[in-house]
């Protein structure tokens, strides 16, 4: 635990986490309007808060590809999540050579996987510090620090960061949902683009199935919000709207989620051991069981308790059951899509 004492030794990043819930839970008397709009407005501490107290958790159920995936039947988890990264490079036809940004980038698992796949040089944006150290430890051990770098900074201020038609490619999986308008963050992103440069993108939406007049519809989406760490969830056609509004033009776009799949993209959070389609995918889905989440969630109040873990920790991985029983019922009910999948470009004049 070395890297995390180092990451962790300011009580910034303890308070970060121990706060992360009165995000949503400060004032009960307050109008649900008014508790999004401070949301939105704190999005880098959200974030953060959120991030510092679950990166750990993430690797231990998903290892280093924060995101979800389809699967083939009888296909193993890593495989899918690789075949996912390896979906959007292709569609986005990425090319040795390319400087391409990857915006939101987690501990890295899918910069190293594209730069082998495309042999493109990536380059990591995030704004949490404990992520990038991990991230830069991950890329020294595969050898891949001469192809993928990584930076910290704000994906809302990429044009302030490297400058205006910076990039060849830049692709995003399921992070810019953590912003606090998809036209501010789609801007930037179109800004650091150069001319012709393509964007990809793997957004989490409410799909136009989705009615923000139902209760239940709106309660769920709040349910993921708190689960992930998102100030506010955003039906898919805003997605394409804002995409349209900054400029690009859309080449191809799909809801991958809305493929009639054998085995749904939301099966490792279920708990089902007898759907584990591997046999060493059968530790992943025990995680999500109800035994799994006895052992795993006293495990982390016990580390929390010795210090282990900073405080909230155990606070943030309720959050993430919460996450997984929303994010289940809303694939299910065909509300919820991680994966609107669309590739655009910007005009070459």
């Amino acid at each position: 635990m070395a890297a995390q004492t180092t990451a962790r030794s300011d009580g910034r990043v303890d308070n970060r986490i121990e706060n992360y819930t009165k995000f949503w839970h400060e004032d009960p008397t307050k109008e649900q309007g008014e508790d999004n709009e401070k949301r939105l407005n704190s999005y880098t501490e959200v974030v953060n808060g959120y991030y510092d107290g679950a990166t750990e958790l993430y690797e231990y159920g998903w290892a280093q590809s924060f995101h979800f995936s389809r699967f083939y039947k009888g296909e193993a988890f890593l495989a899918s999540l690789a075949r996912h990264e390896h979906y959007l490079a292709a569609q986005m036809n990425l090319r040795p050579g390319m400087r391409v940004l990857d915006v939101g980038c987690g501990v890295g698992g899918p910069a190293r996987e594209i730069a082998q796949f495309s042999d493109a040089q990536i380059i990591g944006l995030n704004n949490n510090d404990f992520q990038i150290q991990r991230a830069r430890r991950y890329t020294q051990k595969a050898g891949l620090q001469n192809q993928v770098t990584f930076v910290k900074g704000d994906f809302m201020k990429l044009a302030e960061q490297f400058g205006e038609n910076y990039f060849d490619a830049v692709y995003a999986i399921e992070a810019t949902v953590h912003a606090p308008t998809w036209e501010g963050v789609y801007g930037e992103i179109f800004k650091v683009l150069k001319p012709g440069g393509v964007f990809g993108v793997y957004e989490w939406c409410m799909t136009d199935d989705w009615d923000a007049s139902n209760p239940e519809h709106k309660a769920l989406a709040h349910q993921i919000e708190l689960g992930n760490g998102i100030p506010e969830m955003r039906p898919l056609r805003l997605a394409r709207e804002a995409l349209k509004t900054v400029g690009f033009q859309i080449e191809h776009e799909e809801d991958l989620a809305d493929r009639q799949d054998a085995v749904p993209w939301y099966y490792p959070l279920e708990g089902d051991i007898s759907k584990a389609q591997t046999f060493w995918d059968y530790l992943t889905v025990w995680r999500m069981s109800w035994s799994g989440k006895l052992v795993s969630h006293n495990a982390i109040r016990l580390m929390e308790l010795f210090g282990i873990l900073p405080k909230g920790t155990y606070d943030v991985s309720e959050s993430l059951k919460v996450a997984a029983d929303a994010l289940v019922k809303g694939g299910q009910m065909k509300l919820f899509t991680p994966m609107y999948l669309v590739v655009s470009r910007k005009p070459s004049n």
